[in-house]
């Protein structure tokens, strides 16, 4: 005969609400990896884009140095404000498919172009108070990604849309110990936000429910049809949720650089920065269809869930900490008559990413753990300048960024690989004070498997074929 919610053995009713729960913790964690590689950013200087940020901190006269190496200060004789903006267009689409816990495919498209064009913007301001002392003060972006998919596409139990994004105000000062050596620190307030939105599959938890209940024993082998048949009439395959978290905080940090004048025509620059901690602190909101609200309110459901401590998918709290990483960078540039040669080398310590621990106010969603064991990446950039005459500079670079992700742990908020960088640039003079530069990059995206699998049982499994164009302006002012 056909069953009820009211035919469910008293044993299995408390398995109903740790697979709601569950559901909610996962639908509110923070991605895997929350995009230079990953979500790193490295658009603050249109001049040190054209030559793929080789000669980043060396190569002279870009105020940018203040948030890149506060020891390079000393380059800049007087008084410095510089304006950047970058346009990023990053395109990312998927080719796969994607199964619920069952095997049965999921319906939707592939999500369209999941990725987006931003404004990169950044200000910086650098002054020679006396014969050995600069300060500067800068404004920069050095983290930061959007990915968004149609809402009923095929992994959207794995993502629809996510935004995360550090704002740094960097204070900076630097010391010329002599002629040759400089030394420089900066004090950085980093202001992190993130937003969320994935949908939730309550067939797949009902689904769950049914699969760790025979498990245990609390559901007869015998009764596992009619429960089938109960879940495939009260939650049918498309009795979709929305989750939507947002979250922010401020964090501390620091940098540290040294400065070399090896010979009047080569310098070199080592750089290091702090990661920097964050307690994101925000709310999730929920959208869900009438028939679970109908289940979730009805007179065999709600005192159950009133005895489990709450109400899964209502307003709720959440905190998670999370840390942008450290990183540490190498610089150097030939100057000669007519071009200049750099090299740049970066590191960025990614393996800070273990795992990401969401905690609820909500005492009916226990914290959730997302384990994601991220490497630490190299960037490594080669390029030029080529002066024309003593007002035009023609610019190129390339450069290699891996990645920090790999199939075990990419997903599709981030579907990352390892990038090229190739990028051409053009410099203007037009009077003694005043300079404008524009760049032009194209990034080359290794192609990203994915094997990833959402809280609920749903695998999404295929390739990402990402590539981005940048186009980067800037203005200088020397007084």
């Amino acid at each position: 005969m056909p069953m009820s919610f009211r035919s469910i053995p008293g044993r299995a009713r408390p398995l109903a609400l740790a697979a709601l729960s569950f559901a909610v913790a996962g639908a509110l964690a923070l991605p895997q990896a929350a995009d230079a590689s990953a979500f790193q950013l490295k658009e603050n200087s249109a001049k040190g884009m054209g030559r793929a940020y080789a000669g980043s901190a060396t190569a002279g006269g870009d105020a940018s140095v203040v948030v890149n190496n506060p020891a390079a200060m000393t380059d800049l004789d007087g008084t410095y404000l510089q304006a950047d903006v970058t346009a990023i267009n990053f395109s990312a689409r998927f080719k796969g498919t994607a199964t619920d816990a069952m095997g049965r495919p999921i319906s939707g498209g592939d999500g369209g172009d999941a990725g987006t064009t931003l404004p990169i913007p950044a200000l910086f301001i650098a002054s020679k108070v006396s014969d050995r002392v600069h300060l500067g003060f800068g404004l920069s972006v050095p983290f930061g990604f959007q990915t968004e998919y149609g809402q009923n596409w095929k992994g959207r139990y794995n993502a629809v849309k996510s935004r995360f994004e550090s704002l740094d105000a960097t204070l900076s000062g630097s010391f010329d110990v002599n002629d040759q050596f400089s030394l420089g620190a900066s004090v950085i307030a980093q202001k992190t936000s993130a937003e969320l939105t994935s949908a939730i599959n309550f067939n797949g938890v009902a689904l769950g429910l049914i699969q760790q209940g025979a498990a245990g024993g609390l559901i007869p082998a015998a009764q596992v049809p009619a429960y089938m048949q109960l879940v495939g009439t009260v939650v049918p395959p498309g009795s979709d949720g929305l989750a939507r978290v947002k979250g922010d905080d401020w964090g501390y940090g620091w940098q540290v650089g040294a400065y070399w004048k090896l010979t009047p025509n080569d310098k070199l620059a080592l750089n290091y920065r702090s990661k920097i901690a964050h307690k994101l602190e925000g709310t999730g909101n929920f959208t869900v269809p009438a028939n679970v609200t109908a289940l979730l309110s009805s007179p065999q459901v709600a005192p159950l869930l009133a005895a489990a401590g709450g109400v899964p998918f209502t307003h709720t709290t959440g905190t998670a900490d999370f840390t942008t990483p450290a990183s540490a960078g190498f610089s150097y540039w030939h100057q000669g008559e007519k071009f200049g040669l750099g090299v740049d080398l970066n590191w960025t310590k990614w393996d800070v990413f273990k795992e990401l621990r969401v905690q609820y106010g909500n005492p009916a969603q226990p914290d959730s753990v997302e384990t994601f064991n991220w490497r630490n990446t190299w960037y490594a950039a080669i390029g030029g300048d080529y002066y024309v005459n003593d007002k035009l500079t023609l610019r190129a670079g390339i450069s290699v960024d891996t990645t920090p992700t790999y199939t075990a742990t990419r997903d599709a908020r981030v579907p990352d690989s390892t990038r090229k960088f190739a990028a051409v640039g053009i410099g203007y003079k037009a009077s003694e004070h005043f300079e404008i530069n524009a760049s032009y990059a194209h990034i080359f995206v290794n192609q990203a498997h994915i094997d990833s699998v959402s809280a609920t049982g749903d695998r999404l499994t295929g390739n990402f074929d990402d590539y981005g164009n940048l186009l980067s302006l800037s203005a200088q002012y020397k007084f």
